[in-house]
């Protein structure tokens, strides 16, 4: 299954190259207002999402939502191989190069343990349309979403959802999928 993956990911990166110029940012936009409608959001008084990198939709639009709605906003801290924390962030002016050149909150922003989050946005390099979701390899998102006991929604490029992705016992799905053309629920559009 492994070697599967790694040939996805690099169909993926080669889907990602091909895109127009500009697809990823609006993608991210429409995404970002999707999310913002979900009764999901509408609940939650603070979201952990994601910093978009160049080769994923653009989070910005996104993250100025959460804190403009008066939500509190957390994003991921990688602290060790496979590992990381939600840290809270008032000021996207704070974040800085993290691990692999991601955007990070800073070591001393607060910790908030998984029960104290009401709603995780998602990254992946791919997904299908019942959320099985194809990440980087690290199992990062997976072993955090194991010990997190609320909703999760996996922002994806219509580009890069696929008709299946295999998955392996730690994988974990994400049966809320957003893209910029659809919400898929348990791999029905609603």
């Amino acid at each position: 299954m492994n070697e599967r993956k790694q040939q996805l990911r690099r169909d993926a990166a080669e889907r990602i190259s091909s895109l127009p110029e500009g697809y990823l940012q609006e993608a991210g936009l429409t995404i970002a207002r999707r999310i913002a409608a979900l009764p999901e959001y509408a609940r939650a008084g603070t979201v952990l999402a994601f910093a978009g990198t160049d080769r994923e939709i653009d989070t910005l639009p996104l993250l100025r939502r959460v804190l403009a709605d008066g939500k509190r906003l957390a994003l991921p801290l990688c602290t060790g191989p496979g590992r990381m924390e939600a840290r809270l962030v008032s000021d996207l002016a704070r974040l800085r190069p993290g691990a692999y050149g991601i955007p990070a909150p800073p070591p001393e922003a607060d910790l908030l343990p998984p029960g104290d989050i009401d709603l995780v946005v998602v990254p992946c390099v791919a997904c299908d349309r019942t959320g099985r979701r194809l990440g980087h390899g690290g199992g990062y998102y997976d072993r955090w979403l194991a010990a997190y006991p609320g909703p999760a929604v996996l922002a994806c490029p219509q580009a890069l959802v696929l008709d299946a992705i295999p998955q392996g016992p730690l994988d974990a799905a994400v049966p809320l999928v957003v893209t910029e053309q659809a919400v898929y629920r348990e791999g029905r559009p609603i």
